[in-house]
């Protein structure tokens, strides 16, 4: 069974329901949902993973969080991401999204593979970017079956 690593960043709760759906994604097509706080993930974890999802939403000027989040997309390089499939998701409350394509362009100098350009949601997801986040679950696990 290949391991997908969940790794996300929640305040209120939205990003957390968006990286449940992409683990309910992987698991129905029988994969494993690894699901991690970004406290909780080392550069370990992202290695032995055999395609990832990263969730955090939109903070301040439009970054990344940086107490958690940050220092761990810092603390990794091509070693754990390159040619990795990797899946971007979160919500925002206001701008228009440049988070999120700043973390696709840093990702990408990283080595990883990401898929659908990140997924955002304003707010509270709605069914559209849960149902994203279930079919990016869905896509990880054969991404991931692909690679081996």
């Amino acid at each position: 069974m290949k391991k997908i690593l969940i790794s996300y960043w929640s305040g209120t709760g939205n990003t957390e329901a968006m990286a449940k759906r992409v683990a309910q994604g992987v698991t129905d097509v029988g994969g494993e949902a690894v699901l991690k706080k970004a406290a909780e993930t080392t550069p370990a974890l992202v290695r032995e993973a055999a395609a990832l999802a990263f969730g955090c939403p939109a903070m301040g000027a439009e970054v990344l969080e940086e107490a958690e989040m940050e220092p761990l997309i810092a603390g990794l390089g091509a070693a754990e991401l390159g040619g990795k499939s990797l899946g971007l998701f979160g919500s925002y409350d206001w701008g228009d999204g440049q988070w999120m394509r700043d973390w696709v362009d840093r990702m990408k100098g990283l080595g990883a593979v990401v898929e659908d350009g990140g997924i955002i949601a304003h707010l509270e997801p709605d069914n559209d970017s849960l149902t994203k986040c279930y079919e990016l679950g869905k896509r990880l696990v054969g991404k991931a079956e692909f690679a081996s």
